[in-house]
């Protein structure tokens, strides 16, 4: 717990209980500010190509009497998603990153796994899927807050997958199936993935700044996806040919051996690996746990 001016903020890392004791005499002081991010999803990896992990969901409300600059998707006034707190005890759930997938020779297995729900009163923010994979052409990612990118002709998954008003995240991108057989970036909460091409990966789509917690700092940007070394022009690891990794976002660069991980509390998607090799270098990212924070203003 920590104060900014006349607010208190209440941070969770983890799970635990955010209790009301008493309510405002004004009854204006009683609608909260929050920020519910979702753990991000596990990239894929294979030897040919690999998709990066989809965003955790993204969903924050700001309230007028709590004066920080909030993420452009921050729904108010007119957000049906606003919190009005009583005197009770609030359950917080804070979503784990998914896990990258595991390698083996001579393929990888797609045993990674879509990242863990977070929850705050009403309102729940959906894993992001998992990254394509597998030991075949055609690894699609999962669908979640945002979806995982494709691997090797695979299909990206679906973002904001359950719904939301604003949407929580968007939809990975699609992947090559010929020359380097560019995996497709994860989903961000502003951006879908960048689909991978016979030249380069994609990249993972951007999350988002807010200032919720009284600095500015960005969340749930996809992964970047995972090219085959092999191909021509060979690839260098942990960027695509523009420059970009992944998604702004604390999320994982793409093409990195092993993937490159979410940052934890942030909710971004793992960097997918398509360097082939044996277990246990050759693995996926994990995708970054996800957050929970309340804003109030107590004086």
């Amino acid at each position: 717990i920590t104060e900014c001016g006349n607010d208190k903020i209440h941070t969770f890392t983890g799970p635990g209980t955010f209790t009301v004791n008493s309510i405002g005499a004004c009854a204006a002081n009683n609608s909260v500010s929050y920020l519910v991010v979702a753990g991000g999803g596990g990239a894929g990896s294979g030897s040919g190509g690999a998709g990066g992990g989809g965003a955790g969901g993204y969903r924050e409300v700001k309230s007028p009497v709590t004066p920080y600059t909030a993420s452009p998707l921050d729904g108010y006034p007119n957000s049906p998603n606003r919190i009005t707190v009583t005197a009770t005890a609030f359950p917080i759930t804070v979503g784990a990153g998914g896990t990258g997938a595991p390698a083996t020779s001579p393929d990888i297995s797609g045993n990674n796994t879509s990242g863990g729900v977070s929850t705050f009163s009403t309102i729940t923010s959906a894993g992001g899927g998992f990254g394509g994979s597998g030991p075949a052409c055609g690894g699609d990612g999962a669908d979640g807050g945002s979806g995982g990118g494709g691997r090797y002709s695979g299909c990206g998954g679906a973002g904001n997958t359950p719904p939301t008003t604003p949407a929580q995240g968007f939809g990975g991108g699609n992947s090559s199936c010929t020359g380097r057989r560019g995996g497709g970036g994860g989903g961000g909460a502003t951006e879908a993935g960048v689909n991978g091409t016979t030249s380069d990966q994609g990249r993972g789509g951007a999350g988002t700044p807010t200032q919720i917690s009284g600095s500015a700092v960005a969340f749930s940007g996809g992964g970047g996806g995972a090219g085959w070394p092999g191909g021509s022009p060979p690839q260098p690891a942990g960027l695509q040919s523009n420059g970009s990794p992944c998604g702004t976002g604390g999320s994982g660069a793409g093409n990195s051996t092993p993937g490159v991980n979410g940052t934890t509390n942030r909710g971004g998607g793992g960097g997918g690996n398509g360097n082939p090799g044996s277990a246990p270098t050759t693995l996926g990212g994990n995708g970054g746990s996800g957050i929970v924070i309340i804003r109030y203003k107590f004086q």
